[in-house]
Formats: structure tokens, sequence, C-alpha cells
């Protein structure tokens, strides 16, 4: 795992010492080693920057920028089928110095060209320059585990895994897109392949991007797509069948993770993604496995004895770390500089917590994320499969008259429920689908803090509605339900665009290799053709998944409600981020921006301090980004 940056420049105007900068800016991702190479081609000066953390062939046989023959490669993440690759290329007469997945990756490509990529598992952001046709190959993972931003304008051509080394470039320019705050706002990210930068756009998961040096042509190609695997007929094997099947390969996807030549650990929240890992890895192991685990009990977020009591049950060498609220305030300060583009996951902060303390004892943790996804997981999945129906048969004129009796009672009128958690904010979600019930709606509804409708109140700037995935219609209805629509949808998008990028900057931040064992291809690509009973079925969310790990831990130790990270951001804000909110979220930053309409933000504020908990993401949102530009734009 690493960092990488480059350019390539036109004019050929780059300085060595701008390369220096923008690799020096990734040192929390590699801090065991950097290197740089600065090449003058016919057409093009090309800089490749790198920074290392060693987890593979530890010597210098590994250290990057890598050549071999006429090629150059920097590279971010594993191959972690690298072996039988190798061992493929040695056959076909390919000899290697070192024994890295980089070495392996500068052969294949040499033996197979861009589709190389078909024989990679792993996660990986890849950049290649074929000095002998003049020719930049750039290649992102299937699910987009790792970052790769790039930037196009004036001849000059940059890329990076996060966008602060942009700024290490004079030539970039930090244009504000209007059109991408609007997007943040309503989503909490900017959704891929957009960028809160004007000229500056993220790389697709599951594509590739030629760039012809000798004509400046740019060409994209999608190699992989998880559609193709929903779009296949569903499988017709029993249900036992099925389940020994996707344990066979969630055994092979998560034995493939813990190939590494440094300490490795699993991050064991005690929910059943985690554990499924655990057992799976430590059943056959006479080694004990090292297992993490947070709380932050001040908070109410403490799963710790849930996950202790598993650890102790599957014999794992477990450590229990436990925070204060006072420590997960502190860490909000720290957000905008690890998320350089707007992010307001607040589970980012339990996240880069649990992930500095692992880093004490580990070089690479495995984190369990995207059973939700795959398996049905979600409450909002739950959600869909019991009303979804009964929503659409409701008429119109009562869903509306409903929605409008409850824009007048504040959530935090209502006795009993306002107690609960996240209440607030299903509560005003619940309004947006009583207006529409379309399984479209639905999910925008369940994904979206504003709806389009209230950002056009919400935007002072001039900015359109960005085209994402939400909109992608390359799901056949006839063969999917609305369960797999939903899962699909979120796959390509609240996965990479929140679930992904957290996981990678609250890990790369401490200097710590966050692995992710479910976003094996082959799970996917199994799992999407499997019957929907089999995922989701009486109620029951992750059948499949759960009945597979209450062979290795009894069901009754797992029998507990999904807690997630939960943090209170709705009393942090009317408590002791209220300072933070004023200070940010003021009428003289709002209209010296220009961006926002200060009259609506002022509503939010005004509502929300006078008891409108449901409003809490929207401030949350607007604070997220205010601290982004002060930090990034002052």
């Amino acid at each position: 795992m690493c960092g990488i940056t480059g350019f390539i420049d036109f004019n050929k105007q780059t300085s060595k010492e701008e390369l220096v900068r923008m690799t020096t800016s990734l040192a929390h991702r590699g801090p065991d080693g950097d290197g740089i190479e600065l090449l003058e081609g016919p057409n093009a000066q090309v800089g490749f920057g790198h920074r290392r953390l060693a987890i593979l062939d530890l010597s210098d046989h590994g250290k990057q920028p890598m050549k071999f023959e006429h090629l150059w490669v920097c590279f971010n993440g594993e191959i972690y089928n690298f072996q039988e690759i190798k061992d493929e290329l040695t056959k076909l007469g390919h000899q290697f110095t070192g024994s890295s997945d980089t070495e392996m990756i500068l052969h294949a490509y040499l033996e197979w060209g861009d589709k190389c990529v078909d024989r990679f598992i792993g996660m990986f952001a890849i950049v290649i320059y074929d000095m002998k046709h003049e020719r930049i190959f750039c290649l992102r993972d299937r699910a987009g585990v790792k970052p790769f931003f790039y930037y196009w304008k004036d001849g000059l051509f940059l890329f990076a895994s996060e966008l602060k080394a942009f700024h290490e470039h004079k030539r970039f320019q930090k244009e504000i897109d209007p059109s991408a705050v609007a997007a943040f706002m309503q989503y909490g990210n900017v959704p891929t392949p957009h960028c809160i930068f004007k000229h500056c756009t993220k790389l697709m998961p599951g594509h590739s991007m030629t760039i012809s040096l000798s004509d400046k042509q740019f060409s994209q190609n999608k190699y992989w797509d998880v559609y193709d695997s929903y779009n296949k007929p569903k499988l017709t094997l029993p249900y036992e069948e099925a389940k020994h099947e996707t344990e066979k390969i969630l055994q092979s996807a998560f034995e493939y993770r813990m190939v590494a030549d440094v300490p490795v650990g699993v991050f064991l929240s005690g929910g059943f993604d985690s554990v499924a890992v655990t057992s799976l890895l430590q059943k056959d192991r006479t080694d004990r496995l090292k297992t993490y685990t947070i709380g932050v009990p001040d908070i109410g977020l403490n799963e710790a004895p849930y996950a202790k009591e598993i650890a102790e049950h599957l014999g794992t060498d477990h450590t229990e770390f436990t925070c204060t609220q006072k420590e997960a305030l502190e860490m909000i300060e720290e957000l905008p500089f690890n998320f350089d583009e707007p992010f307001a996951d607040s589970s980012a902060i339990p996240t880069t917590l649990v992930s500095k303390m692992a880093r004490k004892d580990v070089t690479v943790a495995l984190s369990a994320d995207a059973g939700d996804e795959i398996f049905a997981g979600y409450n909002r999945y739950d959600y869909m499969q019991r009303y979804g129906d009964r929503l659409s048969k409701i008429p119109g004129f009562m869903r509306k008259m409903t929605a409008a009796t409850m824009n007048r009672i504040p959530s935090n009128a209502i006795p009993i429920f306002k107690s609960k958690y996240n209440f607030h904010n299903r509560y005003e979600k619940l309004k947006m689908v009583l207006r529409d019930p379309s399984d479209h709606n639905i999910m925008l509804s369940l994904s979206q803090q504003f709806t389009d409708d209230q950002m056009k109140k919400m935007m002072e700037a001039e900015y359109e509605i960005l085209q994402t995935a939400y909109a992608n219609d390359a799901l056949d209805r006839t063969t999917n339900s609305s369960l797999g629509y939903m899962m699909a949808v979120d796959y390509q998008t609240y996965l990479v665009d929140d679930i992904l990028q957290k996981v990678d900057r609250s890990t790369m931040t401490v200097s710590l290799e966050g692995r992710e064992p479910f976003l094996d291809q082959r799970i996917i690509e199994y799992a999407a053709q499997l019957p929907d009973e089999y995922k989701y079925h009486n109620g029951v969310k992750k059948r499949i998944l759960r009945d597979i790990v209450h062979q290795y831990v009894p069901k009754e130790m797992m029998d507990r409600p999904k807690m997630g990270f939960a943090i209170p951001i709705a009393d942090w804000m009317m408590n002791e981020l209220r300072p933070l909110v004023e200070e940010f979220v003021s009428e003289k930053n709002i209209k010296e921006q220009g961006i926002l309409n200060w009259d609506e933000v002022a509503k939010l504020k005004r509502g929300f301090f006078l008891g409108k908990k449901e409003y809490d993401f929207k401030i949350w949102y607007l604070l997220m980004f205010q601290m982004w530009y002060a930090k990034w734009m002052g």
C-alpha cells in the first residue's frame, strides 16, 4: 500500500521540486521510503512520485517507481494472487529479480497488455508509462477500493491518490465546482466520477484510461461492471449447496488478504461481517489472529464487550481500545486534512481512532466492509422489503397529506421515538418517500439529505444536477427485484464514495494498510446470482452469511441489534460543537463564498437549535463543508 502521484506536462514546464512536493504531501501513506522519476519524452515530460508502505518484498527490489525494459510503473495497492500470475509468467519465459507484486505487474503488462487486469485479484490504482509507444495506461480496481484522482487543463495532467498532492503544483487551479458542492450537500460526499474542483475527476472503478502522448488523445474503457453479474440468470441450486459454495469463495478471498511480509490484524466489531472474516480465518490456524475493537462508552458506542466474547470463543489475540468523547471530538479538527475533498460520514472518527491504535501492533488490517451491500444487510433493504409495496398502494393524496402533516410536527416532539437511534434523520426521509414511493425515489430519498427541489433553494451559485450511478439503468429489471436494484446501486455509490473512501483515508492517514476481504470480485460475481431469499428471508437480513457464521459462533452470542459506528452529532452540535458551528457556518462565511444561500442556511440553523433534531445531518454537512473550505480554499 502506498501513495502515488505524478504528471504529464505537454508544455514541459514542471520542475523536479514540484514533483518532490507532490510526493512528500502523501508521506503519511508511505513512511517507509520514497521515489521520484522525471522522464523527458519527445512529446511530453512525465513525472512519477511514490511513497512506500512496505508490505511485500521489504527489500529495495520492491522500490518504486519501477522500470522493466521500456515500461515504468507507479502502483498503489496489492495484487493478492500475484504469485500465481508470476508462476504463469515464469513458464512463459519471464525472469524476476525480486518478489513484489509491482514487478509482476510490469511483466504481465508486457505479456498481455491492457488485458493483464483480467487476471488480477486485488485493490489497485496503477499508472504505466510505455516509453516505446508513447502511451500512459491508468487502471483502477473493480470495486474502487483504491482512489485515483486526476486533473487535466492547459496541457497539464496530474494524478494522485489524494487531492492534496495537486495543491503542490503551481499550475493547479483550485476552482470549486458548485455542482459538486450541491451533490456533496445531498450525499455527504462528492459522487464518482465527479470532484469538488473543476477540471478534476475520479477514474471510475472497473475502468482503465489510456493517454496517447503523441496526440493528447484520452480514451476510457470499462473492463468490469457489477451489473454483468446481476443480469445473469439467477442460480437454481439448493440452499445448502449455495451456502457451501459461498463459504468456499469467502475462505479463498479472506486467505488472500492475509498475504504479507508484515504483521496483519483484523478489525472485529462483533457484527456478522467482521465475525465472518475472523472465524473463517481463525478456524484452521494454530497461530492466533490479532483482532482489534474500539469503544467510546461516553457516547454509547461500545461493541467492545460483544467483540471480546466472540474473540474469546474463537481464540484470537484480542486488543480492546477505549476512547473518550474528548478524544473523538478532538479528531474532528483533523478531518479536513485527512479527507481533502468534503466528506461527511461521522463514522470516520472511530474508524480513524481504531486505525491509529491498531497501527501500534500491525501494518495491515482487514476491514469487513461490503457485506451489507453484497448480502443485503442494511436496514433500508428491510424497509424496502417490508413497506415498499404497501407505500405504493396508498393513494397519492393520502401520502402527500401525511407528509405535509409530518412537516409541521418536529421529530423531537414525538414521545418515545425521539430517543431512538437515528429516528430524527429517518423521520425526515420518510416524508420524502411518502411523496414518491418508486424504487428509484426510495433509493434517492434514503441516500440524500436534500431533494433536488430543496437544493434549488439552498444554492446561491449556478449549478447543475450531476449524473451519478444512481441513474444507471443497466440493471435488467425482469430478472432483478427491488432488493437487487438497491444492492447493485449501493455497490456503485455508497460503497465507493462513502465506505471505501472513509476506510482508505482513515487507515492511510496513520500509515496502516486497510484491506477489504469482501471485495474480491469472485464474491459479488457469485452472490449477485443467488436468489433473493438466500440473502433476505422472512425479515432476516444476510441470511446466508449468518448461517455460515453460526457454524463457528453460537447464534445466541450473535443475536443482538446492529449497532454500527453511531456518532451523536446532534447532541454534539447543540453542545460541545456549537462554537464550531457558529464559527464556520456563519453569515459572513456563507455570503463571502457566494455558493450557498444564507437565508436557507440560517433557517436550518435556527430550526436545528430550536429543537428540530432531524436537521442534524444537514447541519453536519454544512459544518464539514465549511471546515474543508477554510482548510483548502483559505
